[in-house]
């Protein structure tokens, strides 16, 4: 595979309701991350895996929020209990070397 997959394409809940967003990485790549783009602002760093274990994750993600990378499975970001801000773009981006430092902005 040549390019990151993400699935569902789209997903629409209603307040309160779990929410889970696949990801597939480019074959052989070990990095995966994940990020929020809300309508109007800046793209947002949620999370940073390496080998399917979480290494970093932006300080304001709260624990409705998690991130996972099982061997031979799709990455997956969950979200427990959505509310009106989680509304927006999620994207996955995959690696195989990442930067010595992920900063959060």
């Amino acid at each position: 595979d040549t390019k990151v997959t993400q699935r569902p394409r789209h997903v629409v809940t209603a307040k309160e309701q779990k929410a889970k967003m696949d990801c597939v990485p480019i074959k052989g790549h070990g990095y995966v991350y994940w990020y929020h783009k809300k309508l109007e602002e800046e793209l947002k760093f949620l999370f940073y895996l390496q080998n399917g274990e979480i290494i970093q994750k932006a300080e304001e993600i709260n624990e409705r929020f998690s991130a996972q990378c099982p061997e031979n499975s799709p990455c997956a970001l969950e979200i427990q209990s959505t509310e009106s801000g989680d509304a927006g773009l999620y994207f996955c981006a995959s690696s195989k070397a990442t930067v010595s430092n992920v900063s959060p902005s």
